[in-house]
């Protein structure tokens, strides 16, 4: 994502004759091409450069990014281990209750924890603590390795709560795809908040500057698998795809912390998008409200 373009943000900050639309990804001034230094992931303005070669004898890595608004970002990612253990217990008490390693059936704890739309109203925390549940060994591996990788990626750059907020959002908007495009199936998975950390990831890095090309690949052949591969919720994938996105350009369209307000109020109104999303997938395909 860029500034406007009549905006003086949108002008290098060595250079105010010249416009540019690339951000420093350590401290979120513009810079033009002359002061732009390549990074792992977007660019560094000149200054920075220098600050982290001055920094170099230390053993702990000093990030800034926009998103943070100049916090440093030296925290291990917590909630993304947090959110790994608490996937791996759950699974295990899975096992323990009946469910297979290899999938085929499910534990008491499967069958309580894991979402269906016909469970939205009578038992709505369904729609979360599925997030926690996997059907076998093989989903939890792939899902957990994801999180990993992409967990420690993000969760530095834009902090734990914010973080946390993109995995639960992004994983309600996976079980609200599946409400409104799949009623008549159960899920369970990860899958719908990992994809959200991808979409929010993409509009990171395409506002950092950084070439998104093979996210984007990534993001295409992992949405095509959940087409071609029959049990796959490619709903979850989608509806977390989506809020991901959403969520992560409300970061970086607010990251100043003058705007700090204004972050919590648009991330608040996405949960109220869901919220309204769920009522119209209950009343659209007649989910009971009460057991019969």
């Amino acid at each position: 994502m860029t500034q406007l373009p009549d905006s003086p943000a949108n002008y290098c900050y060595r250079h105010p004759n010249r416009q540019s639309f690339v951000l420093c990804q350590r401290c979120g001034r513009t810079i033009c091409p002359e002061c732009q230094t390549q990074a792992a992931v977007g660019v560094h303005c000149p200054e920075c450069v220098r600050e982290a070669r001055q920094s170099m004898p230390s053993t702990r890595p000093a990030v800034v990014t926009a998103i943070r608004s100049g916090v440093r970002a030296t925290d291990a990612p917590v909630v993304t281990y947090a959110i790994i253990a608490l996937c791996v217990l759950v699974f295990i008490a899975e096992v323990f209750t009946g469910t297979s390693l290899l999938g085929s059936g499910g534990g008491a704890v499967y069958q309580n924890l894991a979402y269906a739309p016909v469970f939205t109203v009578v038992q709505p925390w369904r729609i979360v603590t599925t997030l926690f549940t996997h059907a076998s060994l093989i989903h939890i591996a792939f899902n957990m390795f994801s999180l990993f990788i992409l967990g420690r990626q993000i969760e530095p750059m834009i902090g734990r709560a914010r973080f946390a907020l993109l995995f639960l959002l992004s994983g309600i908007g996976g079980s609200v795809g599946v409400l409104l495009f799949a009623p008549e199936i159960a899920v369970v998975g990860a899958s719908g908040a990992i994809f959200g950390m991808f979409g929010a990831y993409f509009v990171i890095a395409r506002h950092l500057g950084a070439n998104a090309t093979q996210l984007i690949i990534v993001i295409a052949i992992n949405l095509g698998i959940g087409f071609i591969v029959p049990g796959i919720a490619w709903q979850a994938h989608v509806g977390g795809l989506i809020i991901g996105a959403l969520v992560g350009l409300v970061y970086v369209r607010t990251r100043s912390r003058k705007r700090r307000p204004i972050q919590v109020l648009l991330v608040v109104g996405v949960a109220v998008l869901l919220v309204i999303l769920t009522v119209v997938g209950i009343v659209l395909h007649g989910v009971p409200t009460s057991y019969s």
